[in-house]
């Protein structure tokens, strides 16, 4: 809808008893988006000229382009991005040796039932094996109660800050799967150590 100005002022926005012919804002668009930023050059030398501002004096209006605000707005999203990305990354790796350090204490508990099993004819490999699976059983379970966790945190805020927090697939998978992966990697050390222990040595351990 187009509206004369000054039916608009009078009207519809209304008139400024300090200077009738005062208009609060203006808004342009520009066909493409290549041209936003010649088409700010022209409205503020056009602005200039009809405000009579002299070349060393300061703007007295405001130019906004919406465009520039986006990607600010775009930045500060990546900044927050990599900001809990690093976060989680912290998590990951405290968690990571909070599954190595459990997975050392069984091994060392266990160190009896190793030589046992070692002695009966379970080679390297079983000990490997038996052990990764433990500590990704670990991982997985805590991936588990992190994503629970993350569903119902999700849903709370929601339902009580009114905000939109939907919960997508494609970023609760890769999370269950790195999990499995942090086990993995932080229980490796700790298998190869069960796997390398000397069967007699294993039985005499007190």
């Amino acid at each position: 809808m187009l509206v004369p100005l000054s039916t608009a002022k009078k009207k519809v926005l209304g008139t400024s008893q300090a200077n009738a012919r005062a208009v609060g804002a203006i808004l342009v668009k520009v066909r493409e988006a290549g041209a936003m930023k010649g088409a700010e050059q022209t409205i503020r030398t056009l602005l200039r000229q009809r405000h009579r501002l002299q070349p060393g004096q300061d703007d007295d209006f405001t130019l906004r382009n919406l465009s520039e605000i986006l990607e600010s707005q775009e930045a500060a999203s990546r900044v927050l991005s990599l900001l809990l990305a690093a976060i989680a990354s912290v998590s990951l790796v405290v968690g990571g040796i909070g599954i190595m350090n459990i997975m050392l204490v069984s091994v060392t508990e266990r160190t009896r039932e190793i030589g046992l099993r070692r002695a009966v004819g379970a080679r390297r490999r079983d000990i490997l094996t038996q052990f990764l699976i433990e500590a990704v059983t670990v991982s997985l379970a805590g991936g588990i109660i992190g994503i629970v966790l993350g569903i119902v945190g999700a849903w709370a805020i929601g339902y009580f800050a009114g905000w939109l927090a939907p919960i997508q697939a494609r970023a609760v998978v890769p999370a269950f799967l790195f999990a499995g992966a942090v086990g993995v990697f932080f229980g490796f050390y700790p298998a190869r150590k069960a796997s390398r222990l000397n069967p007699i040595d294993a039985l005499r351990y007190e």
